[in-house]
């Protein structure tokens, strides 16, 4: 009976771990730093991510009908709980948008989900997320007022943009699945139509465990990546990009002329931490985003929206509307892991998205191919990176 049961639970898990895409280093990618339980964003207690991906239709682009390739990710920092975080955010290039963040600069928080689409869904996201406030009593308050932040990156080379097919219920999907433990990543949610530094791109995260004094904080990372030029791609210190560019054109063909110049796209950063941080070090923590990005391959190019954004789950007292409260604050002499444990997390994460990212074919037959792992592997062994 024992062994039966046995038997029936291993079957019970197999399909959750085949389902699990491999990730950088799974393939032998190797990186600095120690990662969390889930080398992922969730990994910071308390946060939860979701994800709505609308995938339909081939061939020729028909305004309205698709090819769709996109969808919308959510990020919940204390999963349903509405507490706001300490928080901040920075731009590295301003060719995109984050709603909300004139408030945050303001307020020092975050009293909202973030929510991460396509350029053309942000309007629809946004007004989602309010009606889905209502609908979950998120506000206790009989009079609340509230501003959204929602990101967007451009996927108009695989997706139907101007279709808008993003729904409302796609913003609820994506609010309504969100979890913690395991993350997807590649192409999934907002990140289901984007390119990344020549290949396809997407959804990735990642996470770093660092120890300051006698505690030990988690940073973690999600982003969504689209952006770069695939001559720029570094993989583990070495130019990848540029040893593929003749390899990559003529056995897996290069995609078809188009509008798209090379660097174009965009990039939103996620930073969560459990560190006790306010929303000055939340900004210098933001700012050290665009390390990890150019180590990556990223150069902040005129036709990119590098936008980050960072907040802290520790001091859940913070936010009072009437009482005096007290919060912890890690001194400014011991923010350097946390500083480096960013950087390690972002370049991670873009790397993990291009890695689970799937070949992918949208409007008029363009096409995104998916990272090679085993050239890459090989490039790596050359460089003497890996033996």
């Amino acid at each position: 009976m024992k062994k039966l049961l046995f038997i029936s639970l291993l079957f019970l898990i197999q399909p959750t771990i085949h389902a699990q895409k491999p990730r950088a280093r799974d393939i032998g990618i190797p990186f600095e730093g120690n990662p969390g339980k889930f080398n992922a964003i969730t990994d910071v207690n308390g946060v939860e991510v979701g994800f709505s991906t609308i995938i339909s239709g081939q061939g020729k682009n028909v305004l309205g009908k698709g090819p769709v390739r996109t969808g919308v990710t959510a990020i919940l920092p204390r999963g349903r709980n509405n507490n706001p975080v300490f928080a901040n955010w920075y731009s590295l290039n301003g060719n995109g948008e984050m709603t909300g963040t004139t408030w945050i600069t303001e307020s020092g928080f975050l009293e909202t989900p973030i929510m991460i689409t396509n350029t053309n869904s942000v309007g629809v996201v946004r007004d989602a997320v309010l009606k889905w406030f209502v609908n979950h009593h998120w506000y206790k308050e009989n009079f609340w007022y509230t501003y959204p932040v929602v990101a967007e990156t451009y996927d108009g080379f695989l997706n139907d943009i101007y279709g808008f097919h993003v729904q409302e219920s796609n913003a609820w999907e994506a609010l309504d699945s969100a979890k913690s433990g395991y993350v997807k990543e590649g192409n999934v949610g907002g990140g289901a139509g984007m390119i990344c530094l020549g290949f396809k791109g997407g959804t990735g995260t990642a996470s770093r465990v660092v120890k300051i004094k006698d505690s030990t904080y988690t940073v973690g990372v999600l982003v969504q990546s689209n952006f770069g030029a695939k001559k720029n791609l570094t993989i583990a210190g070495v130019p990848v990009g540029i040893e593929l560019k003749d390899t990559l054109n003529r056995e897996l063909k290069a995609p078809p002329v188009s509008y798209r110049q090379e660097g174009d796209g965009s990039i939103i950063v996620v930073v969560g931490t459990d560190a006790p941080l306010l929303p000055h070090q939340l900004k210098r923590i933001a700012a050290r985003v665009p390390i990890g990005v150019g180590r990556a391959g990223g150069r902040g190019e005129n036709g990119s929206g590098d936008i980050f954004i960072a907040f802290s789950t520790a001091n859940p007292t913070a936010f009072q509307r009437e009482k005096f409260t007290k919060v912890d604050e890690l001194p400014n002499d011991q923010v350097n892991p946390l500083f480096e444990a960013t950087v390690q997390a972002v370049e991670e994460a873009i790397i993990n998205a291009m890695v689970a990212a799937e070949t992918t074919e949208g409007i008029n037959g363009n096409k995104a191919y998916a990272l090679p792992h085993k050239l890459v592997i090989d490039i790596l062994k050359k460089y003497n990176r890996i033996k």
